[in-house]
Formats: C-alpha cells, sequence, structure tokens
C-alpha cells in the first residue's frame, strides 16, 4: 500500500510503501520518548520525497550515524535515518496522512540500544 504523508505545516511530503498493517516500534531512548516517534523502518527505496527537501534541517549527536530530520518551519520530524539502519528509512506513522488498516506496536528498548539494535536491523533490508 501506498501510504502519503507530511510534516505539521505540509512544507515536507512523502510518500512511503508499506504493507497494509503496520508493525511499529516505540523505542524509549531520550530522543524518541521526548519527539513521540513512532517508527516505520523500510528499505529506503519504498520511501520517496515529494516535496520539502529545501524545508529539511539535520541533527546528529553521540556516534553522528543516526540523522535525524526535521522541518525548519514546524519542527516535526516525519523521518530519519537511523542508527541501527543507516542504509533504510525510519518513517514517523504519527506522520502518515494515510490511515493505516491497523498498527501493531513493539516496545523496542532504545535506552541500552547496543544490546537491542540486532533486533531492527533487518527491516531495512529488500524482500
Amino acid at each position: 500500500m501506498i501510504y502519503q504523508g507530511s510534516c505539521h505545516c505540509g512544507a515536507i511530503r512523502f510518500e512511503v510503501d508499506a504493507p497494509d498493517v503496520i508493525e511499529a516500534d516505540y523505542c524509549n531512548c531520550s530522543i524518541c520518548k521526548k519527539s513521540g516517534f513512532l517508527h516505520l523502518i523500510l528499505p529506503l527505496s519504498k520511501f520517496k520525497l515529494l516535496t520539502g527537501s529545501d524545508a529539511l534541517t539535520t541533527y546528529t549527536f553521540n556516534t553522528g550515524i543516526a540523522r535525524h530530520t526535521f522541518c525548519k518551519k514546524c519542527g516535526i520530524k516525519p523521518f530519519y535515518t537511523p542508527r541501527s539502519n543507516p542504509d533504510g528509512i525510519d518513517v514517523n506513522v504519527n506522520c502518515l496522512d494515510t490511515e493505516p488498516k491497523s498498527v501493531n506496536i513493539t516496545e523496542f528498548d532504545g535506552k541500552n540500544w547496543e544490546i537491542h539494535a540486532h533486533k531492527v536491523a533487518h527491516k531495512s533490508k529488500e524482500t
């Protein structure tokens, strides 16, 4: 299914190809918890930025591998390049404008990322 998504102000618009039933991860790490990010990790080939490349800004910390992208206008983080899957994309399910049929949420212990990262590493691989 093709899902449409955007930031709050609509400057950034994108689409993703994902299953009807979304398998999402709720992470308890400091940045995800504070930003309310609900993870849908996909291969980069399943993502298309439609508008807003000029409205994006990037934040990195710690290892600098994760590239957290935000809208310069409204501050929403609709997607980013995750440290666990630097070859993929991580879309915020909360930023999908198309309603999924259903969303199954799995808890992910991002506070202890080094121990648990392998549990999500497969999600950016083509199937």
